[in-house]
């Protein structure tokens, strides 16, 4: 039996095929430029990898195309879609309603359409996603895992803001925070090399990529995050501003006649590292580049990212107390010692210590490393995540009805003998072209 998992976005569709009784991803892929002219997909099997153009003007062809791959007789994984036990679907948003992931009903639906104003970029496409599988794969079952779901432990102190209540009880306005699932499997498997039960547990988890946002665990649960109501708030991030004075969007709209929708959409696509590399560059491995060729805004843009992200760490040491470990994660905390080093540096004073060979030798988004120095009181982990594998796991458990909230479940990462074998393979490589890495490795 296999397990597929969907992420829909508003224009892509990303996909993994996972064969539950071998433990292995059979495929991945994603089919880009969904509703736009040249939809394209890119389907991978093993190290081989293939592309297809095939229009794609709703989320409808989008998963009919992945279908038709993940079948195709030369190129595909499996026989027919027969094999397919669940489907596990990435959902942004999922209001206060959800601690835990839930199989899809017409009722659980129509809440995601309800509170699809709190997510308007990703909403609407996760829901769109959803009816599109449920229209090919109506016989399985389709579970929701909300990005939202893990942060439903916060205090109130938290997660509200200041603001009238009216506005929190009529429009549920407050922090939501996203990348859950990162943070939950992250969490998990930081226990895992700290040889502590997750209940035991302290870390601040920085996943830091396109979107980027910082979360706060205490005894192993969600305290705090930074993102919002939206994915707006907090750090610096490829496209968005992150933390501002809230009156600035309103000056820039009295002096440019902007309309709200058109300051939204500045705000989520024109600002942050694009907004500082005046329009050049949104990918971190682009900028440390052209830092290092001496573009001064390049260089900002790695400061301030940096420097923001310092800030949330050193505010959420404060919050916590005791720190177990600091953990990064996605795809610039997983490769860019220089934003890792830069946010580290100087906080000796609060038992963070990060040994700089070490933190250089870190390059690989196929192992765990640790990059403190051995004297540091707090360690400092490098954990590729995978959410994918959660989203595979919470689908098999609902389909199985042995699925529970994270802190009554056990995932197969929680043992210390767990092996992703895609990613030991992977290492492999890596190790040919950087064999430092194996000094930086750390095991259970």
């Amino acid at each position: 039996m296999v397990i597929l998992t969907l992420n829909c976005g508003s224009s892509s569709a990303k996909y993994q095929v996972y064969d539950w009784d071998n433990k292995a991803v059979l495929c991945t892929g994603v089919v880009e430029r969904v509703t736009q002219p040249g939809s394209i997909i890119t389907h991978k099997v093993g190290g081989e990898k293939y592309t297809l153009e095939s229009p794609c003007p709703t989320h409808k062809e989008a998963i009919e195309l992945i279908m038709k791959e993940i079948t195709d007789p030369k190129v595909g994984v499996i026989k027919d879609m027969n094999a397919v036990g669940a489907v596990g679907h990435r959902v942004l948003h999922g209001g206060e309603k959800f601690t835990k992931s839930v199989i899809i009903t017409p009722e659980i639906l129509e809440t995601f359409r309800e509170v699809q104003d709190l997510g308007p970029l990703h909403n609407p496409a996760n829901i769109m996603g959803i009816e599109a599988a449920q229209k090919v794969l109506p016989n399985v079952p389709h579970c929701a895992v909300m990005d939202t779901a893990w942060h439903q432990t916060m205090p109130e102190f938290a997660y509200m803001y200041a603001i009238p209540r009216e506005w929190y009880e009529k429009y549920h306005a407050r922090r939501y925070g996203f990348h859950g699932t990162s943070f939950m499997y992250t969490s998990k498997r930081a226990a895992v090399l700290l040889h502590q039960k997750p209940a035991d547990t302290n870390l601040i988890i920085c996943h830091l990529g396109n979107g980027a946002s910082v979360c706060a665990v205490k005894n192993g649960v969600c305290f705090d995050t930074s993102m919002g109501i939206t994915p707006l708030e907090g750090l610096v991030m490829g496209t968005r501003c992150g933390d501002l004075d809230p009156a600035l969007p309103f000056y820039i709209m009295r002096k440019t006649g902007m309309s709200a929708d058109d300051m939204d959409k500045a705000l989520n696509k024109k600002c942050g590292l694009l907004g500082i590399t005046n329009g050049k560059y949104t990918d971190g491995r682009d900028i440390e580049d052209a830092a290092a060729n001496g573009d001064k805004l390049a260089q900002l843009s790695i400061d301030m990212f940096s420097y923001r992200l310092k800030k949330y760490i050193g505010a959420y040491k404060a919050a916590l107390g005791r720190v177990d470990a600091i953990v990064f994660t996605a795809g610039i905390g997983e490769r860019s010692p220089i934003v890792r080093g830069q946010c580290l540096d100087g906080l000796e004073d609060m038992g963070i210590k990060i040994d700089r060979q070490k933190n250089e030798w870190s390059f690989t988004g196929n192992a765990e490393t640790c990059i403190s120095a051995d004297d540091s009181g707090t360690k400092v982990f490098v954990i590729p995540t995978d959410e994918e594998l959660v989203m595979t796991e919470d689908a098999y458990a609902l389909m199985k009805g042995t699925y529970d909230v994270h802190t009554k479940f056990s995932y197969s990462f929680q043992d210390p003998a767990y092996v992703n074998k895609a990613r030991e393979e992977g290492l492999k490589n890596d190790l040919v072209k950087r064999p430092h890495i194996a000094d930086v490795l750390v095991r259970p």
